[in-house]
């Protein structure tokens, strides 16, 4: 993430920027705003920029949302200006335009009264900045997100439903998303037809639940149901909840989302995240075995990891790092000496467990190396012996354009160095990055499930125009 015009993130553990958070309610009888709160409260890792809730009284569409966190976004007496039993909610990371309230979802077309949130993104628009176009409705300053809202807002205007409305705009959609849609009567799922983003579903009380992450369902007494299929459009009004296959659905969940951005308590495609991160940990005991005295995940992707490496090799597992947890957004820029800190501000050295020892660090990721050079210096100012640097993931060597903020390939250290050089840049003792066979395979998944873009440069939705932005790489040095 990148500090961007009076907002500061002070530090964030992975160069990568979080996908977006949605969430929905739909129930007779139910505080759905207040409801769809404490649904973002649980997705809140996967969007820290802004927040909004959209919700409906069947009469009127009723919105609040602005930059901050969940908890600074909402005050009771927000939620109570949100009545209905219809709501939708958003936890944004911006991958596109600026960092603004302006974008901040969800996104409402007020004359038609309809609601939208989106997790993913749209690589190429042009489908429908000529759409737009050809409607006469300036295109230039929206979001892809809010572009979708329009296009469909187009046939509302002319009286066609809402789901019907979403048939129509669903081919020029070129990209990823799962999107929530709501009108002052329903609410409509919907995710593109390789399924890169999560979606579920959950129930309570007779109603229906939607969410990024089977996480979200536990806190507010949902259960889950089942996942929206890819391709497929979920219908939820008074008649009940129906299925529309939109487009021939082919499953390509982002691996990544084993690898960093799920919460551990999530599942995904029917597996723990939990479990297949403690099994990324067993496959790098297999592939690389250290003679250690402490394993120490860096905090709190790598936890699971370490467990899994720990168990499998007898080798005990510390807090080595302790994490402020509350170093998130503030609204005070920091001065140029904090800045410097980096790392420093977010992880403090428990020097007990570092001095003398033989040390292995897990981390889920290295992008532009820059964080995990700041962490094996912090190590070994802490005393450590050695440093063995161990990561749950292939080399990150291509840029993401399905929701997540990576760098410019030319900015990945992967895509520029070998892993000897990252070792040597670094500074670590040794470096191993778990090998692609055995990523997949500790999902227990089969690869052709899966997008594996960062890692292989293979993207399964067309990126169009965006191709050429990045270079692909010999297929020999890939791992």
């Amino acid at each position: 993430m990148r500090i961007r015009g009076v907002f500061a993130i002070l530090i964030v553990m992975a160069d990568l920027g979080e996908k977006c958070g949605v969430f929905g309610v739909y129930g007779k009888g139910m505080d759905a705003a207040r409801l769809t709160f404490f649904g973002l409260y649980a997705l809140q890792h996967r969007g820290q920029e802004s927040s909004g809730i959209s919700s409906t009284d069947g009469e009127k569409i009723y919105t609040h949302k602005k930059m901050g966190l969940v908890a600074q976004v909402f005050a009771e007496k927000d939620i109570l200006k949100l009545p209905g039993s219809i709501a939708v909610g958003h936890n944004r990371y911006s991958t596109s335009k600026s960092s603004s309230v302006k974008h901040a979802q969800p996104a409402v077309i007020e004359d038609v009264g309809l609601s939208l949130v989106h997790n993913g993104n749209l690589p190429s628009t042009t489908l429908l900045q000529e759409f737009l176009a050809s409607k006469n409705i300036s295109y230039k300053m929206l979001s892809d997100s809010e572009m979708i809202a329009e296009a469909v807002a187009v046939y509302l205007r002319e009286g066609v439903h809402l789901e019907e409305a979403v048939q129509k705009v669903f081919p020029i959609m070129t990209g990823a998303f799962s999107i929530l849609m709501m009108d002052k009567h329903s609410i409509v799922a919907i995710r593109d037809s390789y399924g890169v983003r999560p979606l579920s579903i959950g129930t309570l009380n007779g109603g229906y639940i939607f969410a990024s992450e089977t996480c979200a369902f536990h806190p507010i007494g949902a259960t889950h149901l089942r996942d929206v299929e890819p391709g497929e459009m979920v219908v939820v009004n008074e008649s009940g909840l129906r299925s529309v296959k939109v487009a021939w659905g082919t499953q390509k969940l982002d691996i990544f989302e084993f690898v960093y951005f799920a919460r551990p308590d999530s599942q995904l495609l029917g597996k723990s995240v939990y479990e297949v991160r403690k099994n990324f940990g067993k496959e790098l005991a297999k592939e690389y075995p250290v003679k250690a005295d402490v394993i120490i995940p860096i905090p709190e992707t790598s936890l699971p990891v370490a467990i899994g490496y720990s168990q499998a090799l007898g080798i005990p597992m510390e807090m080595g790092l302790n994490k402020n947890r509350y170093i998130h957004r503030t609204f005070i820029q920091p001065e140029q000496h904090i800045r410097e800190q980096g790392v420093k501000i977010k992880l403090t050295p428990i020097v007990e467990v570092i001095r003398g020892k033989k040390v292995v660090v897990m981390d889920d990721s290295i992008v532009r190396g820059t964080t995990s050079k700041q962490l094996v210096q912090m190590l070994k100012d802490a005393g450590a012996q050695e440093v063995h640097f161990l990561v749950s993931s292939p080399p990150v060597r291509y840029p993401d354009f399905y929701g997540i903020d990576t760098p410019d390939q030319k900015d990945l250290i992967a895509a520029r160095k070998s892993p000897e050089d990252i070792r040597e840049y670094l500074g670590a003792t040794s470096l191993h990055y778990l090998s692609f066979e055995g990523m997949v395979r500790a999902t227990g998944l089969p690869v052709e499930v899966f997008s594996t873009s960062c890692f292989t440069g293979e993207y399964p939705i067309d990126i169009k125009e965006r191709a050429k932005e990045f270079k692909q790489l010999e297929t020999s040095k890939l791992f």
